[in-house]
């Protein structure tokens, strides 16, 4: 960085100083001083010559500055992207400004949104107060057009009073999706502290502010996106299932009253568990239980003989936190297409632990599908009621969990389909099972 780079010049040129008074003493010493002292004198003067020769030339060597550079400048980097969190604010863009202000030879350094001020940093701070309005006309007509500026003069900044020592400054428009969003401003006490330099590094601090703005603003995108589609998801599965789990239940009530009365008490828990907020992780008890609670609907309409379901959760595992509403809906698309004409549908979910990592395999011996199918739903731009819940599934899954978690997909035809889903670090995140079922109940 520029305030690296004039340190290390100091330290050379101070050296390099001490070197010319070192070598002027020892000569007027070797021409003045005792004969018999002049060879030694002569002798150690050359060993502290070559010494700082090779100090000065390790401090000057190109390649150990620009590596100290570059390793600062990553460094800083990572230090703004981890500030910048879920966005560009006010406290995000004060810390920014505060960390680029000893990186570059401006006297402040100023981030702005469209209309405020959201971050300041140097001469002038107590000018320029965090969600005042911006006050420079060039910072306006940056954001009206979208081109970086130096400028060289205080009247070319535009302030509306005298800004004391500011005059010049460099300014770069944070640019998300073809729109100007903001800007990154450097200000200098004059022109001739701007260099190629420094106009590189404002540039490309500029592209890394606006390039993580858009990848937050994508990143928000996706989560309304996944939302939008886990609400549809539910609201398409309500109608159907709605009306055929009240059919079986009126039809109980009159061969069967006291199963009508227990379906029925079932059916509000089930709905009440439906309509909870699905964004939020759940214990993976809780999951199976409202899947075990959907299925004994479809075992009422279509019988024990032909479906059936078998759960394998041990104990220490009940607690793990999974997204809700994820196991439900892959047994529901095996209710829905995997049957066969003829024969018993068995659903199995599985649970296994691997370290602080969950394996979640839901599987069943139905009617398969064909690899076509297969790679057709696990496509993200499918848009079939499978391969939404699929994406969504597998959205959330990566959205909680990082991106080393997965969703898998196998399947054959007339053997069955396997979905499985592993879940990174599954096992650090539990509940207590009993303070849990407590809320549930209340």
């Amino acid at each position: 960085m520029a305030h690296s780079r004039t340190a290390e010049m100091h330290i050379a040129e101070g050296v390099f100083a001490a070197l010319a008074l070192t070598a002027a003493i020892l000569m007027l010493f070797a021409l003045f001083g005792p004969v018999d002292n002049t060879f030694a004198i002569i002798v150690f003067g050359l060993i502290i010559t070559v010494s700082l020769a090779a100090l000065i030339r390790l401090l000057m060597d190109p390649d150990r500055v620009r590596a100290r550079q570059s390793n600062a400048v990553l460094t800083l980097a990572s230090r703004m992207l981890a500030t910048m969190g879920t966005g560009l604010n006010q406290e995000s863009a004060q810390k920014i400004c505060e960390m680029l202000l000893p990186a570059t030879n401006a006297i402040a350094v100023a981030i702005t949104d469209k209309v405020d001020i959201l971050g300041y940093a140097g001469s002038g701070q107590e000018y320029n107060e965090l969600g005042s309005p911006i006050r420079t006309v060039a910072t306006h007509e940056t954001i009206a057009d979208g081109r970086m500026r130096v400028l060289y003069s205080s009247e070319e900044i535009g302030f509306p009073v005298d800004h004391h020592n500011i005059n010049a400054a460099i300014l770069v428009p944070l640019n998300v999706g073809g729109k100007t969003e903001g800007t990154l401003k450097f200000y200098f006490p004059g022109a001739q502290k701007i260099n190629e330099t420094q106009q590189s590094i404002a540039r490309g601090f500029g592209e890394l502010l606006s390039t993580q703005m858009a990848a937050i603003g994508l990143e928000e995108q996706r989560k309304l996106a996944t939302s939008m589609e886990l609400k549809a998801l539910q609201a398409q599965i309500n109608p159907h299932f709605l009306f055929n789990t009240l059919n079986t239940i009126a039809s109980f009530t009159r061969t069967d009253p006291e199963r009508a009365r227990l379906l029925l008490r079932e059916f509000s828990k089930f709905y009440r568990g439906t309509l909870e907020n699905a964004s939020d992780l759940i214990p993976l008890a809780r999951e199976v239980d409202q899947t075990q609670r959907y299925l004994q609907f479809e075992i009422a309409r279509f019988g024990e003989e032909r479906l059936g379901m078998d759960s394998d959760v041990p104990d220490e595992l009940a607690s793990a936190l999974v997204p809700a509403f994820m196991v439900q809906p892959l047994v529901e698309n095996s209710v829905r297409h995997a049957m066969p004409a003829t024969g018993k549908l068995t659903i199995t979910v599985k649970a296994e632990a691997q370290d602080d990592d969950l394996l979640l395999m839901i599987s069943d011996d139905g009617k398969g599908m064909s690899e076509d199918r297969r790679g057709a739903i696990m496509k993200r731009s499918s848009s079939s009621g499978l391969g939404i819940a699929v994406r969504n599934i597998r959205d959330r899954v990566q959205g909680y969990y990082g991106s080393e978690s997965y969703m898998q997909v196998d399947s054959a035809e007339g053997e069955g389909t396997t979905v499985t889903l592993f879940l990174k670090n599954a096992r650090t995140k539990t509940v207590s099972i009993g303070d849990d079922e407590a809320d549930k109940e209340a």
